[in-house]
């Protein structure tokens, strides 16, 4: 009998922190000041595209929305600052993942929890999310899949996108390619068939179940403002500031971690 190799133990804090900045998950990201301070500007002027399926409650101007994420985040503060490099803080990055691991253990605590999980992001953190999927499961949790196969014309091109599930994950597919989405739709779908009571995703699926009173802990980078903005209105419990599509190995520690996170809290 060929015995399997054991898997390394998760990474500790500094660790994780190091990988991070190595491989830019956090840290100096790929994601440009240019592209940062443009997608604040476009939710401060609600384009529903960045909207992520939100309404918001305060003003929040292009200042306000600056200001939070650099608290949120660690992206540059100072206005100024308009092109070149960003960042993000691995601290606040790792701060957020054991505040979504404590939300994700009480609800496994509490018992027979029917959960969904989605991703706007197939090429990322999909790895991610099929990870915590498996879990939730394994530690008595539904998954709840509504909505399979539910399509519609996205952006006027007459191309029709279908939710898809893989291993209890729901995506975009459009033709047989999985998608990256911003889109509410989806999730709003869902929600129309079969309500959950926890939901864990990104982009405007988690959007979506946050502004229908669903607890919510998503994942966001440092120029998807929206789950942050909606994290601060109490509509999103936990938004985690990272890099949302490096190579998907390198999500392996950080999942490491953030498992064995919830796995202390049960």
């Amino acid at each position: 009998m060929t015995r399997q190799p054991a898997s390394p133990p998760p990474p500790t804090r500094a660790e994780l922190s190091d990988h991070l900045v190595r491989t830019r998950i956090a840290g100096e990201v790929a994601t440009s000041r240019e592209n940062n301070l443009d997608h604040y500007r476009s939710l401060a002027l609600r384009d529903p595209h960045y909207m992520f399926g939100l309404t918001l409650s305060g003003e929040w101007t292009f200042a306000d929305i600056l200001e939070l994420m650099a608290k949120k985040t660690g992206v540059v503060a100072d206005p100024r600052h308009r092109e070149g490099q960003d960042t993000i803080d691995p601290e606040r990055t790792i701060d957020a993942v054991e505040e979504m691991g404590d939300r994700i253990a009480a609800v496994l605590r509490r018992g027979g929890a029917r959960v969904i999980v989605a991703t706007g992001h197939p090429t990322g953190l999909l790895t991610v999310h099929l990870a915590l999927a498996r879990f939730v499961v394994a530690h008595g949790a539904t998954l709840l899949v509504p909505a399979e196969g539910w399509s519609y014309t996205y952006g006027g091109l007459g191309r029709r996108r279908r939710i898809r599930y893989l291993d209890g994950v729901a995506m975009l597919d459009d033709r047989g390619n999985l998608v990256h989405t911003h889109d509410p739709h989806p999730m709003r779908a869902m929600l129309a068939e079969e309500r959950p009571d926890f939901v864990i995703a990104d982009h405007g699926w988690a959007g979506a179940a946050g502004e229908a009173g669903i607890e919510t802990v998503g994942f966001a980078d440092c120029n998807d403002p929206a789950l942050f903005v909606g994290e601060a209105e109490d509509k999103i419990a936990v938004a985690v500031p990272l890099d949302d599509n490096v190579l998907p190995r390198y999500y392996s520690p950080l999942t490491a971690y953030l498992l064995e996170r919830i796995t202390q809290g049960l």
